[in-house]
């Protein structure tokens, strides 16, 4: 990995992104005790009352103003620090995730983006004096189930930011990426109970419906395009072998890389959640939940981060063919958005798994989110310094 004081950054504003890189690193304890706390007691959505709060504290103590909680969400976080030389804008705004998976804990590396918008934030706290509007940070909860961020923009927090910048950790360093629409959806079918052996027939066997759902998606899958998916899991399958299943629940995701594609999916989905009950005589609910939008990347964001990267020695391999999904997408459809990868493992090494998870806590993973501190950080000051390069960012989008 690159030595953060040693290399030389890229042009513009060199002495400046230098003093940026020292005040990560000078701040390095810091920001990686943060990190590794935040892996060591991981919090799925909306329950991320610890890290929130460690989140707000770092930033009350590098100046910043807090909202915690902000808008309708108890684990949000607003925090702002005016710039030096006056006026409200830009508005930059540097974003931070830390939820983590049930069961499995920080598989998608959250700890390390909590922790590099932390110390990008403390980056640019040490030059607010010399840049004009106002530094915005926002801890946005429940990525990887609800979309926090979308009820963030509902909540008007996003209102007013000329930029959002977030990095993601991966096994590979893309500038660009193509996240999926994505939608959460609750299926519960509700049946009758019998007595499995003795009067079966009096039954009306809610698992019955959710096995023929499954099926249905099995077969489904060969007629999708290569960029959708579908995929869940068992919530509640019954109590007892010899009781007839009257409920059970499902947690599937359905994923498109093209919105009208996406829409249909929606709709053929729930038809075949309703042919299932109807096959079983139960009853069904389907509810929809948390949707994430396809990423509408800003190129000019990109250039930038792209070069600040490459000074470090960073190679952008190319837009991410591998997509998940992200309300990072939602955020992108706002203002002008970048949510850039950085390795922190081995390629090859799968995301939302142990081997991920532990990654997230090693080493390199270290190395990296003071990295991905400095880049934003960076990318940010630009942003700050030239307000022509704010107004083509705004161009690109309002064009796109």
């Amino acid at each position: 990995m690159p030595d953060l004081i040693t290399a030389r950054p890229a042009a513009p504003h060199v002495e400046a992104k230098a003093r940026l890189a020292a005040a990560v690193e000078a701040a390095r304890g810091e920001i990686l005790e943060l990190s590794h706390r935040i892996h060591a007691t991981p919090e799925p959505a909306f329950e991320e009352h610890q890290a929130a709060a460690w989140i707000a504290e770092a930033l009350e103590r590098h100046g910043y103003e807090v909202e915690h909680p902000a808008g309708r969400l108890a684990t949000a976080i607003r925090a702002i620090r005016r710039g030096g030389r006056g006026g409200a804008s830009p508005r930059i705004g540097i974003l931070a995730e830390y939820d983590a998976l049930p069961g499995l804990g920080h598989g998608c590396g959250h700890n390390t983006m909590a922790a590099s918008g932390v110390g990008a934030a403390i980056a640019l706290a040490s030059v607010a004096e010399e840049i004009p509007g106002e530094i915005v940070f926002l801890g946005t909860p429940a990525e990887e189930h609800g979309s926090g961020k979308q009820v963030m923009i509902e909540d008007g927090l996003f209102a007013g930011l000329d930029a959002a910048l977030l990095y993601h950790p991966c096994d590979r360093s893309h500038v660009l990426s193509y996240p999926l629409a994505s939608e959460d959806v609750d299926v519960v079918f509700t049946g009758l109970q019998a007595h499995a052996s003795s009067d079966p027939w009096k039954g009306r066997n809610a698992l019955d419906a959710l096995v023929l759902l499954f099926t249905s998606v099995g077969l489904w899958r060969q007629q999708l395009r290569p960029t959708a998916r579908v995929h869940g899991v068992v919530r509640e399958g019954g109590t007892a072998a010899n009781i007839i299943p009257e409920r059970t629940s499902a947690w599937f995701m359905i994923r498109s890389d093209d919105e009208a594609d996406y829409a249909a999916m929606r709709a053929r989905f729930t038809e075949m959640a309703q042919a299932a009950a109807l096959a079983t005589g139960t009853a069904v609910d389907v509810s929809f939940s948390g949707g994430s939008t396809s990423m509408k990347n800003n190129l000019v964001l990109a250039e930038r981060f792209r070069a600040n990267m490459a000074a470090y020695g960073i190679e952008d391999m190319g837009a991410d063919e591998d997509a998940g999904s992200t309300d990072m997408g939602n955020v992108s459809w706002v203002c002008p958005t970048i949510h850039p990868d950085l390795a922190i493992c081995d390629i090859g090494v799968p995301g939302h798994s142990t081997l991920f998870r532990d990654a997230a806590a090693k080493p390199r993973a270290d190395e990296t989110t003071l990295l991905a501190a400095t880049l934003v950080a960076q990318t940010a000051y630009e942003l700050f310094a030239d307000p022509a390069l704010v107004e083509a960012a705004w161009r690109e989008f309002r064009e796109g």
